[in-house]
């Protein structure tokens, strides 16, 4: 009903269309968020691994076990986020032409993000780091910047892309 009546409006007084084609303001795009969600997931696992070398769970063990979970997958769910949203609003035909591999890359990290996501396996979320660095390593790449491996100064303390900056 509110449609039809803002178009019946709209074909008196003619509003002036708008358009926009990203979802934020452009050049604000930076793959850190999921590289830092990917690396609280490791965290989550190393957690969740300390408290399954117990041989019985206290009540309050197991509670803090089922928030790790809870926190693994949500930070799971941000990595798929944060990636498509790059993916989808930033990646156009002139990066895909530069990383033919782009394509199959963010395919890759969503299927390795339900991996790391269905298990408690601190070597898959390894190798979902190892994906996200290489989508930062072309980001960065396809915006100028040149790259460096740095351990990340928090638990758990992996190698992760940053670009290097101009001071």
């Amino acid at each position: 009903m509110l449609y039809k009546l803002i178009e019946s409006m709209d074909k008196k007084i003619h509003f002036p269309t708008v358009s926009a084609h990203c979802d934020i303001p452009c050049k604000i795009y930076d793959p850190i968020t999921a590289q830092i969600a990917v690396l609280t997931m490791l965290r989550m696992v190393d957690l969740l691994v300390e408290l399954t070398n117990k041989s019985d769970l206290t009540l309050n063990e197991q509670a803090q076990f089922s928030r790790l979970v809870m926190q693994k997958e949500l930070n799971g769910i941000k990595v798929k986020e944060e990636v498509t949203l790059i993916w989808s609003d930033y990646i156009k035909e002139p990066q895909l032409n530069e990383y033919p591999e782009l394509h199959r890359l963010v395919h890759n990290i969503m299927m390795a993000t339900s991996k790391a996501k269905q298990h408690i396996d601190k070597n898959i979320t390894l190798q979902l780091l190892d994906m996200v660095n290489r989508f930062a390593e072309i980001f960065w790449s396809s915006k100028g910047h040149q790259v460096t491996l740095a351990t990340s100064p928090y638990p758990p303390a992996q190698k992760i892309i940053y670009p290097v900056l101009a001071s």
